[in-house]
């Protein structure tokens, strides 16, 4: 029985190829977007920056395929593309908080 050392499952997990677990990520996102837009507490303006957090992965995929094509550079090597990539991300944060602020100013405190 050939029993592997935790040096060697480290070594082979860091080796491993994120690529396939990216799209499978995909899934359970989905299924949060889709559980999101049935529940009723969560606001729209919330809702809208949970969606946008899918662009934000399509434009990581598209910046980090034109860093390697133009540059032959990991994406986070070119800061012109991280950067912008990285907006996408700011971008869909914001919405989510500002939902959220926005939906906790409306909710109306009631004092007994």
């Amino acid at each position: 029985m050939n029993i592997a050392t935790p040096a060697e499952i480290l070594s082979a997990f860091v080796s491993m190829d994120p690529g396939p677990l990216y799209g499978l990520s995909l899934i359970p996102y989905l299924f949060f977007l889709w559980w999101a837009q049935q529940c009723k507490t969560i606001p729209k303006l919330a809702l809208w920056g949970f969606r946008l957090t899918l662009l934000f992965v399509v434009m990581t995929i598209v910046f980090a395929i034109l860093a390697s094509q133009r540059y032959g550079l990991e994406l986070v090597e070119v800061d012109r593309f991280h950067g912008a990539a990285e907006a996408f991300l700011v971008l869909s944060d914001t919405l989510i908080v500002l939902g959220f602020l926005r939906a906790g100013r409306q909710r109306v405190v009631k004092n007994s």
